[in-house]
């Protein structure tokens, strides 16, 4: 029994030490369960609506004793632009969702060394976040006085935080913000990982302009993304714990893998060894 413990931990470890091929109808099955389980949880958070609005009033009042409590003032002044608002809607309802799977595929497939590492991260700081949800329940920003519900006010369709949608999505997941949680580890993602200049720009401005925006639609206060961004900063660290090297330094396709028989199904061609070695 002790033997046959020690070959299992030793099994473990070298899984962590070299991640295996990802296999693409398990990443499918796990990611597809992953979103069930991740809206599940979310929307499974009992609703106190004046303990949320309390939290998000606390939130607010400690951003104006710092002095930085801006968004009132961004809400107000997109919303005076009627097409830039209406596409800020259209942003926080759909690219949050599409962005973040173009951007897994495409870590799948091109830089598939990486991927389990990478994946994990985002795994984890969604995880971190379903905690957050439970343990702060907070409103977001357009239940509160001053500010514009841009939705309701533009009749815009397609999110699940205001209008019909609002019945069926919890309204007290404000903090952390996991719209900007995801969108800074695409954002990272593509910049650390892109061999092109142009791509590694936009990874660098995709953060940015969706604070701009869950600021603009009121869906979210600046300390929401920040708190985002630390969940993430701690899925960062798990995915260290886990395979022992931080995730963006992994190989994008191991040595090893090279003469391990047929790609995975989806996977680019594994290129030679002197391509694989390259970022």
């Amino acid at each position: 029994m002790p033997g046959g413990a020690r070959t299992l931990r030793d099994r473990i470890a070298a899984r962590r030490l070299r991640p295996v091929r990802p296999r693409l109808r398990f990443e499918l099955v796990l990611i597809g369960i992953g979103y069930w389980v991740y809206n599940l949880v979310r929307n499974a958070v009992p609703q106190h609506a004046e303990t949320a609005k309390a939290h998000a009033n606390l939130v607010w009042d400690l951003e104006r004793s710092l002095g930085l409590a801006f968004e009132r003032s961004v809400n107000h002044g997109l919303d005076a632009v009627t097409w830039v608002i209406v596409g800020m809607n259209y942003y926080y309802a759909t690219l949050h969702f599409v962005i973040t799977i173009a951007v897994l595929v495409w870590l799948y497939r091109s830089h598939p060394g990486r991927y389990p590492a990478v994946r994990t991260a985002l795994a984890a700081a969604t995880g971190i976040a379903l905690v957050g949800y439970y343990v702060f329940p907070m409103a977001p920003p357009r239940m509160l006085p001053g500010f514009i519900d841009t939705v309701t006010v533009h009749h815009t369709w397609g999110s699940l935080a205001s209008g019909a949608g609002a019945t069926i999505s919890n309204q007290y997941a404000a903090m952390p913000s996991m719209h900007f949680g995801w969108a800074l580890w695409c954002g990272l993602t593509v910049f650390f990982l892109s061999g092109r200049a142009w791509l590694r720009a936009l990874g660098l401005l995709y953060p940015l302009f969706t604070l701009t925006v869950i600021i603009a639609t009121a869906n979210h206060l600046w300390l929401d993304a920040a708190g985002g961004a630390v969940c993430l900063g701690v899925g960062f660290v798990a995915a260290r714990l886990l395979f022992h090297r931080w995730a963006y330094r992994f190989p994008r396709i191991p040595a090893s893998w090279q003469a391990a028989g047929p790609r995975v199904a989806g996977q680019w061609p594994v290129p030679g060894e002197a391509a694989a070695r390259r970022r």
